[in-house]
């Protein structure tokens, strides 16, 4: 019985990634082609929102356009509960995605120098000047299987620089140590 129960715990840890992956991929096409109301062809909703995605993109780079973003983006800012909710989203992605990312810097941190305990994060800023703490700088410690994480300041002579890829590192802490490096 024993035996058996191993067959199937194996054959669920090789169905189950592949059956949420599916049902997460289909959820979300399902759900783009509700929101555009494109019942009887599957995937349309999916190839608009790309298109449309794209197109805005496009057109966002334009000089002309540029204005009315920046007047929309301020007013963002201004507007009390909408101003958190936007400026943490549009940090998040910038950190991940855009032009000024900042997950960019892979760093290895001593914890605790008896027990020799480590941990891996990202430098988002190397200096902490503006609260008159020059010895120190900012550290993101992301969590294992979450998008959270904690940013925790520490003594820049317990930041040792790794030369790895980010996207590798990330992918290491976010899998809790399960992928390779």
């Amino acid at each position: 019985m024993r035996q058996y129960f191993n067959y199937f715990l194996n054959g669920f840890l090789i169905v189950a990634p592949i059956a949420l992956t599916i049902y997460i991929l289909y959820a979300s096409i399902r759900w783009l082609n509700n929101l555009f109301n494109f019942y009887d062809i599957p995937g349309l909703g999916l190839l608009l929102a790309i298109v449309a995605i794209t197109v805005i993109g496009y057109v966002a780079k334009s000089f002309m356009v540029r204005p009315f973003l920046i007047i929309t983006e301020r007013l963002l800012h201004r507007t009390p509960l909408v101003s958190i909710i936007y400026s943490s989203l549009k940090d998040l992605f910038d950190a991940f995605v855009g032009d000024n990312q900042k997950f960019n810097c892979p760093v290895l941190v001593r914890i605790n120098e008896e027990a020799h305990c480590y941990k891996m994060g990202f430098v988002t800023q190397d200096s902490m000047a503006a609260i008159n703490q020059e010895a120190l700088l900012a550290v993101y410690f992301p969590h294992s299987y979450n998008f959270s994480g904690e940013l925790v300041l520490v003594p820049k002579d317990n930041v040792t620089y790794l030369e790895l890829p980010s996207s590798e590192v990330m992918k290491f802490i976010v899998s809790g140590g399960v992928s390779r490096l």
